[in-house]
């Protein structure tokens, strides 16, 4: 059963679906499938070259719209006045919706093109092309100049086990922003972890499944692993029923010291 991630008025599922080199086909199949097993918020960007899939596989579903959260991200090539509002445009064209739930500048660029492309973001939420906003890869300091132009909802950047992002968390906390983690299970290496492995096996879960509890089960962070087949997609999805002691949370903590 999914959770979800209250920030101010918006309720966020707790789990996202990564779509990075789901493509074509068998990318259309994978993302079809994991709807029919439940995901509801669903990652793209433009340079994944896979919004049209995505869009695909939303339609077939058979849902309304409003049941899916649906991010994409703007390449910084098109941080600039003639190229920004056309490519997002262009991705809710592909994606045949009129709007995303979450809009986010991919990389950040230099500090001039991360505030032009900063209010060209606030020019797409005006139109209603965007539900949220946000950025991805920005530093502290990038994400508070950007928050000093719009309201930046959201900080998407790659966290595991392996990675410390205790300044990161400590600031989006304490401006109760989102922080989405992207490559959750650190590329499979979760998998092989002695600690994580041992710790599966007193929760009756795999390595993985304990890793996206540990996400699960701190404050505004969303995971966004990918899953391609059946049996993966469908072990990601169930981490809603158990609950990872305060001492084996520090233990997964202490795998980035």
């Amino acid at each position: 059963m999914q959770e979800y991630i209250t920030i101010g008025k918006e309720k966020v599922p707790a789990l996202g679906l990564g779509t990075y080199q789901l493509t074509g086909k068998e990318g259309e199949n994978a993302i079809s499938l994991a709807i029919n097993l439940g995901y509801r918020h669903i990652d793209t960007a433009q340079f994944y070259r896979n919004e049209e899939v995505v869009g695909n596989a939303v339609k077939n579903s058979g849902l309304a719209r409003k049941e899916f959260f649906i991010t994409t991200k703007i390449w910084p090539t098109d941080f600039t006045k003639k190229n920004f509002v056309p490519a997002v445009e262009q991705s809710l064209k592909r994606l045949q919706s009129d709007y995303v739930d979450l809009l986010l500048l991919h990389w950040p660029g230099n500090d001039a093109a991360n505030a032009l492309a900063v209010d060209l973001l606030s020019e797409c939420h005006g139109k209603g092309y965007a539900r949220l906003i946000g950025v991805s890869n920005f530093t502290i300091a990038q994400l508070e100049k950007a928050r000093k132009k719009a309201p930046i909802f959201c900080n998407q950047v790659e966290y595991h086990p392996y990675i410390k992002q205790d300044e990161m968390l400590q600031y989006t906390r304490q401006h109760d922003l989102l922080l989405t983690a992207y490559t959750p299970l650190a590329r499979g290496k979760v998998n092989q972890d002695t600690a994580l492995i041992a710790l599966g096996k007193k929760y009756g879960k795999t390595p993985a499944q304990i890793a996206l509890r540990w996400f699960l089960q701190q404050k505004n962070v969303c995971p966004i692993p990918k899953g391609g087949s059946e049996k993966h997609l469908l072990e990601n999805l169930q981490v809603f029923d158990f609950e990872i002691s305060n001492e084996d949370m520090q233990t997964i903590f202490n795998l980035s010291a």
